[in-house]
């Protein structure tokens, strides 16, 4: 391969982040409350991850389980107060109930961030129509990277649209990077990246008693190890 391939973690606080970037990570997406897949973290744990690493760190903005945008001017606040804290790379995305893209909370928020790095996360996966989506944000400002597993179920069910998807790298709307979460596993990655795929994303494989435990060094590791430098 030309480059390494990214590994990005999930950190929910200070020892998370310490961790994975001790272990190899090329990134963090920082959130609180897995259990509700991932929530907007407080400014003072944004404060203090900036402050003990230096790797980028994307955080979420997203207030609510599920993939509505809810109240769209409480996420610009809480985009602002990130952004005060040191945030400078974000993760968001929401749908209607149709299934579409919302683009008026997505055009809102965005504004807030001016420009800055972000991901639309997972909730392309629920979306009526992925293809659709992708087009409609093909030129968004800030928009350089999707996360996906490539269908709601996860990695398992979503590897043809994944390495369907790679192969459209260059047309209009598969210009971002596909960063590949959500149920991923190490005997995936030798598929993925022959498939051209590049970046991974994990949460509790990071974890050795998944999200009952800290981030482990060693975990993140093993990951760099087989993913290549």
């Amino acid at each position: 391969m030309s480059k390494r391939a990214v590994l990005e973690v999930i950190a929910l606080d200070v020892e998370d982040a310490v961790a994975a970037q001790a272990g190899g990570a090329d990134r963090l997406e920082l959130v609180t409350d897995m259990a509700a897949d991932g929530l907007t973290p407080s400014a003072a744990t944004v404060a203090g991850i900036r402050a003990a690493v230096d790797i980028p760190v994307r955080v979420m903005l997203r207030l609510a389980d599920g993939f509505a945008a809810g109240a769209v001017e409480r996420l610009v606040t809480a985009a602002c107060e990130m952004r005060e804290a040191g945030a400078e790379e974000f993760v968001l995305g929401f749908l209607d109930a149709d299934g579409q893209v919302d683009l008026a909370a997505v055009e809102r928020v965005a504004a807030e961030l001016e420009g800055c790095r972000w991901t639309f996360h997972r909730a392309i996966d629920r979306a009526a129509d992925r293809d659709a989506l992708r087009k409609q944000l093909a030129d968004f400002p800030g928009l350089d990277t999707y996360l996906t597993a490539g269908a709601a179920e996860g990695v398992d069910a979503g590897l043809p649209v994944l390495c369907a998807e790679a192969g459209r790298r260059g047309e209009p709307g598969y210009g971002q990077q596909l960063l590949v979460g959500g149920g991923l596993r190490l005997e995936h990655v030798r598929g993925l990246l022959a498939a051209g795929i590049d970046a991974f994303h994990i949460g509790g494989a990071a974890r050795l008693r998944g999200w009952d435990g800290p981030v482990s060094a060693d975990a993140v590791a093993e990951w760099r190890r087989v993913l290549g430098g």
